[in-house]
């Protein structure tokens, strides 16, 4: 490729346009026939998708798409970078702080943030390298169709997660508020109450329609929305660790508290030092600490979509971008999990805004937070559904043309199945684990490395940066089994307790 050629992709010069020679046959594409656009949050490659969301650049030609000059200014990728790091796990925060005690939850915080930034950097790197800016096709240069598969799977499960995720939220929060615009103190077993029927009705008569139309421009706005909400969920939270004393009545919080947690609270809580904070814990909800991290941090799949329309992108101001979203999401991780804990300490449920019903009950500010919390969550879920059904159609009939029936059909097996996890799984703390054990730790830890080791040529094996990769590939691998392990430990134990 000509120094000309590589003038109009906008390449700066410490793109290291080196690595770029070193694979200038993966440049050599034909001309071609259909659409190729990026795999992530913010799009896909299916045809359906031509307009999924407003800067996607859908429809290109493969070599436009992945190597035109970037638009998008610094500042407006650092929000890009911080909607995609922030989700629905910052309302499990205050739940890991509680089973780790303050100390320790901010030196896991700290060590996951820059183990994230880290991955940031070798995955950047690695696309310089492989010559492409599409996550699975990066997997498919390393380790051809497994590779593809397992960066595929790895997204796939994370997205399944946080829809899991999502509508956990609309079981747990949606009855609140039913509850409160109808002024119903106490729930007598009415259906329009059970959150399993209200998640059920909210999938068909508002998620399904939305997910079913082929173009969702008018929805690429709601992930600002969600982290505009989350910011006013963190406003709320310290507001209101002000305003609620210390102890609570313990007779309010025992009647609503959820009933998975009443033994965890019956051990760890004690008259004296309920009010006390504490800055180690070892449990059993221990474990979920770090999964619950990794998964409020995954972002990796945007990361190559948001560098590719960064203005006068280069690795370095990429970087810069990463380090500002990500110092600005670890200070509104830190408050949010501190002031909830300060608030509630040993009696935080999985999901923070529940736990405020077990003392305040009706809440106008609280019910301001549900309704924008819920908007935000229930206009996201069908965003989310895209880039899977996306790339399930890639897998199983890459290049057929668009059929309805096959469309609706992985809309509603996507829907029906996630349905099943948020009716069946106890509480959003499994969700938080289990993808934060598997899928986040392959996107975050095992992926990035994996395919460094494998694409990046010039460095040899036993150069300080290979053997960087190689160690935090073995740690992501030590993660994941470590943690995985002990969560079914947990889950097989609660059984067992159950049972008796």
């Amino acid at each position: 490729m000509s120094s000309a050629e590589m003038g109009k992709f906008n390449i700066s010069p410490d793109e290291d346009s080196s690595s770029y020679s070193s694979n200038s046959n993966d440049f050599s594409y034909p001309y071609p026939t259909k659409p190729a656009a990026m795999k992530s949050h913010y799009a896909d490659i299916d045809p359906e998708n031509q307009n999924f969301l407003l800067d996607s650049n859908v429809g290109k030609k493969k070599y436009e798409t992945q190597y035109h000059p970037g638009t998008t200014s610094f500042g407006m990728s650092v929000f890009n970078l911080s909607n995609a790091i922030v989700g629905s796990g910052i309302l499990g925060l205050s739940y890991a702080m509680a089973n780790t005690g303050i100390a320790l939850f901010v030196i896991l915080l700290l060590f996951v943030s820059i183990f994230s930034l880290y991955s940031v950097h070798l995955l950047l790197k690695t696309a310089n390298e492989g010559g492409s800016l599409l996550y699975e096709q990066l997997g498919m240069k390393a380790f051809g169709m497994a590779g593809k598969l397992a960066a595929s799977g790895s997204i796939t499960m994370q997205n399944i997660g946080a829809m899991s995720s999502y509508l956990f939220i609309v079981k747990y929060e949606l009855p609140l508020v039913i509850k409160t615009f109808m002024n119903i103190e106490e729930n007598t077993g009415e259906w329009y109450l059970n959150g399993d029927y209200l998640v059920l009705m909210v999938s068909i008569i508002l998620i399904l329609p939305l997910s079913l139309l082929k173009n969702l421009g008018y929805l690429g706005y709601t992930s600002g929305f969600s982290l505009l909400c989350m910011v006013f969920f963190l406003i709320v939270v310290i507001w209101k660790m002000f305003h609620i004393p210390c102890p609570m009545d313990s007779d309010i919080m025992n009647m609503t508290v959820n009933g998975t947690l009443a033994p965890l609270i019956e051990e760890n809580i004690t008259s004296d030092d309920i009010c006390k904070p504490k800055y180690f814990i070892f449990n059993s909800q221990t474990v979920y600490a770090v999964p619950i991290l990794t998964f409020s941090f995954v972002c990796h799949p945007a990361i190559l979509p948001i560098y590719e329309e960064l203005k006068s992108r280069s690795r370095k101001r990429m970087m810069n971008v990463s380090y500002v979203s990500f110092f600005a999401m670890f200070l509104m991780y830190l408050l949010a999990a501190l002031f909830g804990y300060l608030t509630f300490y040993g009696n935080v449920e999985p999901e923070l805004l529940h736990t405020y019903s077990a003392y305040l009950g009706p809440d106008i500010l609280l019910l301001i937070v549900r309704l924008a919390v819920l908007m935000a969550v229930t206009l996201t879920v069908p965003v989310v559904i895209f880039p899977i059904r996306s790339s399930i159609t890639q897998l199983l009939w890459a290049g057929k043309e668009f059929r309805w029936w096959r469309h609706c059909s992985i809309t509603v097996a996507l829907l029906a199945f996630t349905n099943v996890l948020v009716i069946f799984v106890p509480t959003i703390r499994d969700i938080f684990g289990f993808i934060g054990a598997s899928a986040a730790a392959m996107l975050i830890f095992i992926l990035p490395s994996a395919f460094y080791i494998k694409l990046v040529k010039k460095e040899p094996m036993k150069s300080v940066q290979k053997i960087g990769a190689v160690l935090f590939f073995l740690s992501g691998i030590l993660v994941m089994t470590g943690c995985m392990t002990l969560i079914i430990l947990d889950w097989t134990q609660n059984v067992a307790s159950d049972g008796h």
